[in-house]
């Protein structure tokens, strides 16, 4: 049980409503409990679930911010949750005048929605992991039963949304442990959760799991569990089991070892009709697939489920054999759009390539032609990548797919610096989107971190427009035999440092300078963040990090020594070099041969801003009754680039994404320059931004208590620089002076 403290609150109990979703089926529940709200009066005016709706609109109903008055907002409240809480954006969710936030230490809190003070607050003991984009509420029809779910520690959990206090009656004691029933053994399991919530549909809560990148992650099975029981009631296999639709598109037994193949973005469900549809990563590992040959379903698919049973109805696969991590991630938007003379109900998705795809929401026919193309075949030893891909022949890319030597960054001050780039550009082999990584260098555009991300995605079910918040991100893949473990004698910082440059090197650089802002610099990084966060990193992953299962903890202790005191170290370069080389005998490609692994690649300059050139974040809008582009503007700026007189660069890898409003506004934050951006939604001229002291990301919540509307956004800890900056923690993060992470909540002037 959790300790649970109470607090004086002026919050008026309500009228709620719960969210929604489900997906082959291999169990079935007896128990059947309605959820209140499920249909709402007035559709897209609560904030009751992630993303506003069970549809994952990212719309707002809401219209007394308008227009007219947007320049006249005014802050009402701050909620700290201390500088080393949530990590990447937090959506708040809003019922009956409570909202529910991740607080200090990721304690579950309940604040009064108007004032911001604390109603309760749950102690999670500072969870390891925990689902930081939200949570996720569920309501009996009477409402006499109402609850929040979220998960930590690879457990999922409810307690009482009124009181705070676990809900013991559910699972065992209160939580469901999400590491069995996975076919692998649960204590080898080290990440499994989703850091997005899922979603409640009926008597059923859904989710989707993130599993980590490397070789032999956890499988990406979608569940559905009994929200009043916890007990799973379906389950189906990403990777197919023998008899299950795809499992020839896979070697033999690949399920009992390829990991991935899951849902860790938003997904969205048809409440009307039932369905549920999950966009799906790519398989691991992600850059090299010599022991999953075969196009790999359900892999980077959007993939379409009975939300009751789990059955298969549809799906698209929209890269065959990844090798680029093009995960679909960014929730698909349900949309009725106008379409040779008559409407159509149709599923938007956006990809990490840049890519729209548009299909009938029943049956999956693309509503405009997919083309299969050929594409570069590989070199890497034991690779068969597949001979074509799927391009979409109508909708235009809202991202750049190529970077040549003429959009190198201009604002790079050195000009060595930018003559480097342009040679990487010119040897690195590019020859479009699905060039596959090489044993050379292979350029990625819009990157693997690029295009569409989690809650980029944005609709107006008025207009028929689709909003996207995209980046661009190139990458530079190098694949290289991973060599296999070999140990040294010496100080523990010596050994320290053999476990960093076989494991941690290829992504922060064999002088640990990382690659910001996704991969930190990791010097001082013990001092700074604590030996259990690097720890537990190390073991359990943080994305983009996966979770180093074969790292064992001796093998962290030294890590440790070495990343507290690096100059300690001391290996003659010939003593490395042998440690560092391939397996002196190849072993047969697949489970237990030769693994080729490479870093992320990312293309930044020395002062941590992207090597192509701006704008490096874009909103675009999109004519969905046409398929076409109304207009993109740069997203943001940087604050150090502004102060130079340097402007619309773009904000630099934005976490998250925009709420449209009936006011007719676009509502997203941008962290690079600290500021929440209010936009006009019909032609994308900014109408009033607001500098915040922390760094706006996630997605905002647009909520209304006693007839005044409110707008939430979640930001993280401020740095005197953005770009690659380590939130500050311990006893500095406990005063009240220096906490800049939490909530900040918005309004209109109050009427006199």
């Amino acid at each position: 049980m959790r300790r649970v403290s109470w607090k004086v609150s002026t919050a008026v109990w309500g009228v709620a409503a719960a969210g929604a979703l489900a997906g082959m089926s291999m169990q079935h529940s007896a128990r059947v409990v309605d959820a209140a709200g499920a249909t709402q009066k007035t559709p897209y005016v609560s904030w009751t679930t992630y993303g506003g709706s069970n549809s994952d609109s990212q719309y707002s109903a809401l219209k007394q911010i308008n227009r007219t008055n947007a320049t006249q907002l005014q802050q009402v409240w701050f909620y700290p949750s201390g500088n080393n809480g949530f990590r990447y954006g937090s959506n708040p969710l809003v019922i009956d005048g409570v909202m529910y936030v991740y607080g200090k230490d990721n304690n579950v809190v309940a604040l009064d929605a108007v004032t911001g003070k604390e109603v309760w607050v749950y102690d999670t003991h500072k969870p390891r992991l925990i689902s930081h984009r939200g949570m996720t509420y569920w309501e009996n029809k009477d409402r006499s039963d109402r609850r929040i779910i979220f998960s930590m520690n690879n457990e999922l959990h409810e307690i009482d949304a009124r009181t705070g206090k676990d809900v013991a009656t559910f699972g065992d004691n209160g939580m469901v442990d999400l590491r069995q029933g996975l076919g692998r053994k649960p204590e080898g399991l080290r990440q499994v959760q989703s850091n997005t919530p899922g979603r409640v549909f009926e008597n059923l809560y859904i989710t989707g799991s993130a599993t980590g990148e490397e070789y032999e992650s956890p499988p990406g099975d979608l569940r559905a569990f009994d929200v009043v029981t916890g007990k799973l009631v379906w389950q189906f296999h990403t990777v197919p089991h023998p008899g299950e639709m795809g499992y020839d598109t896979w070697p033999k037994d690949a399920y009992k070892y390829v990991g991935g193949t899951n849902n860790w973005g938003e997904f969205s469900i048809d409440e009307k009709r039932g369905i549920v549809y999950f966009p799906l990563g790519s398989p691991t590992y992600d850059f090299y697939g010599a022991d999953r040959h075969g196009a790999n379903l359900f892999s980077d698919c959007l993939l379409a489920l009975d939300a009751r049973t789990g059955k298969y109805i549809w799906h698209f696969q929209t890269t065959h054999h990844d090798l680029w991590d093009y995960d679909l991630e960014t929730g698909p938007k349900l949309m009725t759009i106008q379409h040779d003379g008559k409407p159509v109900d149709v599923v938007v998705q956006a990809g990490k390539n840049g890519f729209v795809y548009v299909f009938d929401r029943t049956n999956g026919k693309p509503i405009w032609p997919i083309e299969e193309r050929p594409v570069p075949k590989s070199d890497v030893p034991g690779e068969e990548s597949w001979p074509t891909q799927p391009f979409p022949t109508h909708v235009p890319p809202f991202a750049r797919q190529k970077f040549t030597t003429d959009m190198v960054n201009p604002y790079i001050t050195d000009p060595a610096e930018r003559e480097t780039i342009k040679k990487q550009i010119e040897q690195a082999r590019q020859e479009g989107i699905f060039t596959p990584p090489s044993l050379g260098t292979t350029m990625e555009t819009p990157g693997n971190n690029g295009g569409g991300n989690w809650g980029s995605g944005a609709i107006d079910p008025a207009t028929n427009t689709f909003y996207v918040v995209s980046k661009d991100a190139p990458s530079l893949l190098h694949l290289e035999a991973k060599p296999p473990k070999r140990q040294v004698a010496g100080p523990p910082e010596t050994q320290g440092y053999v476990v960093y440059m076989q494991n941690c090197q290829a992504c922060h650089g064999a002088q640990r300078q990382g690659q910001p802002p996704a991969i930190p610099s990791l010097d001082h990084i013990v001092e700074r963040v604590g030996e259990d966060r690097v720890r537990s990193a190390v073991k359990n992953g943080m994305p983009p990090m996966p979770a180093f299962t074969d790292l064992d903890d001796s093998d962290i202790v030294h890590l440790l020594a070495y990343l507290k005191a690096p100059e300690k170290a001391n290996l003659a370069p010939d003593m490395l070099a042998r440690l560092m080389a391939p397996p002196a005998k190849t072993a047969a490609l697949g489970p237990g041969g030769t693994r080729y692994w490479t870093g992320y690649g990312y293309m930044n300059s020395k002062d941590g801003l992207a090597a192509i050139s701006p704008p490096w974040s874009s909103l675009t809008a999109y004519d969905m009754n046409k398929g076409d582009i109304k207009w993109t503007i740069p997203l943001g700026e940087v604050k150090e680039l502004v102060a130079k007189g340097i402007r619309n660069t773009g904000s630099y890898w934005p976490r998250g994404g925009a709420v449209v409003t009936a006011g007719g506004l676009i509502v997203v934050g941008t962290r690079s320059d600290s500021k929440l951006h209010i936009y006009d939604k019909d032609t994308g001229k900014q109408i009033a931004e607001y500098e915040l002291p922390g760094g706006p990301e996630g997605i905002p919540t647009l909520y209304e208590v006693n007839g005044r509307e409110y707008i939430a956004m979640s930001a993280r800890a401020s740095s005197d620089k953005v770009v690659g900056d380590t939130p500050v923690v311990g006893a500095a993060a406990d005063t009240s002076a220096t906490q800049t992470q939490g909530y900040y909540v918005f309004a209109l002037p109050e009427k006199k």
